[in-house]
Order: structure tokens, then C-alpha cells, then sequence
């Protein structure tokens, strides 16, 4: 049996793995893998930027990853609807002079009918944390290993 097409309209099952396929791509950490799951005129809103194309959103990740170093990421699933997910989020990273972080924050992504992603808006809030308080140490080589805990139990 092959797997259900990660295309609108989503159910639970499908925004879900969409969520998660998601999450893989952005804690691998590469600006051109990423960005294919965007269409080539895709709008983004992350924080006060404002962008649309996929070579905008290869250029930001780019900078994004050179700045948030050893950045692990956990999405959830919120909402979904016909061709909608709402996604909570959490990550960590630490900058060049070790401070380390929590972000905080949520996206709504809207997907064109062949599963690529056409707008992405994110708000999000960044929390100076001690090292001690990390919650996400899995390899940052690769994705969060499924055995790894969510975020719905996990404290603030």
C-alpha cells in the first residue's frame, strides 16, 4: 500500500506527516533542500520580514543558519483545514558567543494543489535560556528521533 499524497485538502493523518516532513527538512538545515517545498513565488512573513521566491527564502534560511547555530526544531500540528495547516513550534540555538535560546512561535501555511507551499507566516519570540535548560539535545546532524517527545507535555 503506498503512502497517502501529502496534497490538499488535508486530513488529520496527511497534515500531520506534512508537519513533520516539514520539521525533518528545516533541522537538516540546508537552504536548498528546504526550499523546494515552496512554490517558486511563495509570500513569507517570518517576524518583521517580508519576501516572496524561492531564491528569498534560500537566502534567508542561509542567514538564519549562519547566525542560529546548533538550531534543533520541534512543529506540531495546531489546525488544518481543505488547504491550510496552523503549526506550533519551538527551537534552540545558541550564537557565536554561546548565549543559548528557545523560540516560541507559531505559522500559518496555505499549499497549492500539488502540496507545495505558496504562503508561510510566522511569529515568533526568542528566549535567552542557560545551557542547563535545553530540552532538545538529539544529534544536530539529523531529525528529531521519533522517540524524541513533542511539545503539547512539555513545559513552557
Amino acid at each position: 500500500m503506498s503512502p497517502k499524497p501529502l496534497v490538499p485538502p488535508f486530513d488529520r493523518e496527511t497534515a500531520i506527516a506534512k508537519v513533520r516532513m516539514a520539521e525533518d527538512a528545516w533541522n537538516s538545515r540546508d537552504p536548498d533542500r528546504v526550499a523546494l517545498a515552496y512554490t517558486e513565488d511563495s509570500h513569507w512573513r517570518n517576524r518583521a520580514e517580508i519576501f516572496q521566491g524561492r531564491e528569498a527564502i534560500r537566502a534567508f534560511l542561509q542567514r538564519k543558519w549562519d547566525k542560529e547555530l546548533d538550531y534543533r526544531l520541534v512543529k506540531e500540528m495546531w489546525a488544518f483545514g481543505d488547504n491550510r495547516i496552523a503549526v506550533r513550534f519551538q527551537y534552540e540555538w545558541h550564537d557565536d558567543a554561546g548565549q543559548w535560546y528557545r523560540a516560541y512561535g507559531n505559522e500559518n501555511w496555505e499549499f497549492a494543489e500539488n502540496g507545495l507551499m505558496r504562503r508561510r507566516e510566522a511569529s515568533i519570540n526568542d528566549k535567552p535560556i542557560a545551557e542547563s535548560e535545553r530540552r532538545f539535545h538529539w544529534d544536530s546532524s539529523g531529525p528529531r528521533p521519533q522517540d524524541h517527545p513533542g511539545l503539547i507535555n512539555s513545559p513552557v
